[in-house]
């Protein structure tokens, strides 16, 4: 079997820089008592990365996930000989009266086998959804591999499409009507992730994408300010602007006079406002040391000035060394917040861990079902 290229974000970020019944949490606060997400295997889902949320209705909320372990046994106490969909998987969680979390996941079947939710022949890996005029927008990463001799960075991104679905009001997302807008003319090719979080906001969608500059011999990556307006989201050539350091925008990218918002270079994090405290915040797991920080930022508005980096988590168990879910391979990324399950004193937010280890029957991720799923944090705030 092909080696799963589950490590897509993470290596993105560090390319630059050159069990079932487990659910972990770390509380560093007293946790909602109602509707703490977690991913359970079921439904023929046993692991995958991303998930990106975003709250449908009052009752619903939609999970993206990007290349995923699948079975159409149940119980499996490990992936060895498991398959893998490479693309997207989707599923829908709800909260009861109790406050209990239900999800089903819904992976998609052609001639009795699991495949991707999202394109027939093409490999796409989801990005941050976003609601405009009642209709929801999937940004995806087009994804192509490339020979073992490139290995572990065996892949490129290689285009931008957006999953348009006018309606998702069916409970089942494989009976929503799906069109797509090829919008990868639109990107300047110094943007490797354009979705890495989105946002809809008055007349406008702003995104950070991940870039990656190049000065000579020196490549420098980092997240920037990008935006389209809302009332043009659906023409088939972008017209983006840039947030530059002079405090204006601009139609053009220039690596000089853009302005780098998170130079961490972040391949996934979320950026969500908090009305209570009337301001925004970024969440996302550092790329520094394996993934081991959960950080936050603030901003009063959605160009900045961010405030200097908070560690909410200082040591994720995975990457920490006196864990016993340590392994010398692993890593640590996707980290983003659900402020649909946030409360006013706390965060809850996610982040899945992965490892650099060449998969085999019997490797360390084919062995402990904790690894490469989503785990849940909840932290003061």
């Amino acid at each position: 079997m092909k080696k799963p290229l589950l490590i897509i974000f993470t290596l993105l970020s560090l390319f630059f820089f050159s069990c079932s019944g487990i659910q972990h949490k770390i509380f560093t606060a007293q946790a909602p008592e109602n509707c703490l997400p977690s991913f359970p295997d079921k439904d023929g889902w046993y692991g995958g990365d991303g998930a990106y949320s975003i709250k449908l209705d009052n009752k619903r909320t939609l999970w993206l996930f990007g290349d995923t372990f699948v079975s159409k046994e149940q119980g499996h106490k490990d992936r060895v000989g498991m398959d893998v969909v490479l693309g997207t998987t989707l599923a829908i969680s709800t909260c009861s009266n109790n406050g209990q979390f239900n999800i089903q996941y819904f992976i998609k079947k052609k001639k009795g086998e699991f495949v991707s939710s999202f394109g027939e022949n093409e490999w796409f890996w989801p990005q941050d959804p976003f609601i405009v005029n009642g209709a929801l927008y999937i940004p995806l990463l087009v994804v192509e591999a490339l020979p073992k001799e490139h290995a572990p960075f065996n892949f490129k991104v290689a285009g931008h499409k957006v999953a348009v679905i006018k309606d998702f009001t069916p409970t089942d997302p494989h009976t929503w009507n799906v069109d797509y807008l090829d919008i990868t003319k639109s990107i300047p090719q110094e943007i490797t992730s354009l979705a890495a979080t989105a946002i809809a906001y008055q007349d406008y969608v702003y995104f950070y994408p991940l870039c990656r500059f190049t000065a000579g011999s020196t490549v420098f990556p980092g997240n920037i300010l990008a935006r389209v307006p809302a009332s043009k989201i659906n023409d088939r050539s972008w017209n983006i602007e840039y947030f530059n350091k002079d405090g204006k925008w601009g139609k053009k990218l220039d690596s000089g006079r853009v302005k780098i918002m998170f130079a961490d270079a972040l391949s996934e994090l979320s950026v969500r406002y908090r009305p209570n405290e009337d301001k925004w915040i970024a969440v996302y797991v550092s790329t520094k040391d394996k993934g081991r920080e959960l950080i936050c930022q603030e901003a009063a508005n959605l160009e900045g000035p961010w405030t200097e980096p908070r560690v909410l988590v200082d040591k994720i168990p995975e990457v920490d060394p006196k864990s016993p879910l340590y392994d010398k391979n692993t890593f640590c990324y996707a980290g983003k917040e659900h402020p649909q399950f946030s409360g006013r004193r706390n965060i809850v937010a996610t982040y899945v861990c992965n490892s650099l280890e060449e998969d085999t029957e019997t490797s360390f991720i084919r062995r402990n079902l904790f690894l490469y799923r989503p785990m849940v944090i909840t932290v003061g705030y």
